[in-house]
């Protein structure tokens, strides 16, 4: 514990997530050096249409709701649809699904609860992708809105659950490692990313996603991290170190 509580120490200032670690302007550890890497190719490939149906997927993370609600406000949409049982991080976290939780949020924030469509059943990305089409099964411009850091990997999950459909992805656009929700913090956030990178690079082998191009620096970045001790997220070790007992999209 005490080396990652050193990660961040040397009296950071960090002000941006989109340039170069190198570029920032401050001196930073390994540790964050590496979990730059991941953060920046996690988040570089956000889009959205301006109409059709929007998804927003359940999380620990109440500004995915947010800002879905005010891409709703912007545009054209259809409807929004809210979607998510629990997951990982959010089953012991609230009594209420993620969807309840987030339909509250987006009433509170001015949506017509008229304008909602609730899916209390999804507890992974697969489901979220599956029952949205189920529930709207003639929609042909999707936007999914999720946390920042997830968008690749439901680009990755959508054309195996609805490859039909015209599928962007979209999250909030807060910075690393200061926008960290404080359900999790930093230290969680770079856990959850590395077992993100695990799911990327394992998911195509299972069927359950599309392969994509994980670049050599973000591989290594991702092996170092889990050396450092931030591999609990892994679905087994990927460093062959124990074993998966379940895995899910």
């Amino acid at each position: 514990m005490e080396r990652r509580r050193s990660a961040l120490s040397g009296g950071l200032q960090i002000s941006c997530h989109c340039a170069s670690p190198g570029s920032r302007g401050f001196s930073i550890t390994p540790t964050m050096r590496n979990a730059y890497v991941l953060w920046d190719y996690l988040t570089a490939c956000g889009d959205r249409h301006r109409d059709g149906l929007l998804v927003v997927c359940g999380s620990y993370d109440l500004r995915v709701c947010d800002h879905a609600c005010e891409l709703f406000r912007q545009g054209r949409y259809d409807s929004l649809l809210i979607t998510g049982k629990t997951g990982n991080w959010t089953d012991k976290l609230w009594t209420q699904t993620e969807a309840s939780l987030f339909a509250d949020r987006a009433q509170a924030n001015g949506i017509s609860p008229e304008a909602v469509i609730l899916d209390e059943e999804a507890t992974n990305f697969a489901e979220n992708i599956a029952n949205a089409r189920r529930l709207v099964p003639d929609a042909v411009r999707v936007t999914f809105v999720t946390k920042l850091n997830s968008v690749r990997r439901v680009l990755a999950n959508a054309p195996i659950q609805w490859a039909e459909a015209d599928i962007r992805a979209n999250g909030p656009p807060i910075t690393f490692p200061d926008g960290a929700s404080n359900i999790v913090g930093v230290f969680g956030l770079i856990e959850e990313m590395v077992g993100d990178i695990d799911r990327l690079l394992r998911y195509p082998d299972l069927g359950y996603q599309v392969v994509v191009a994980v670049p050599s620096d973000v591989r290594v970045a991702f092996r170092w991290l889990i050396k450092d001790g931030f591999g609990g997220r892994l679905l087994g070790s990927a460093l062959g170190i124990g074993s998966s007992t379940a895995i899910v999209p």
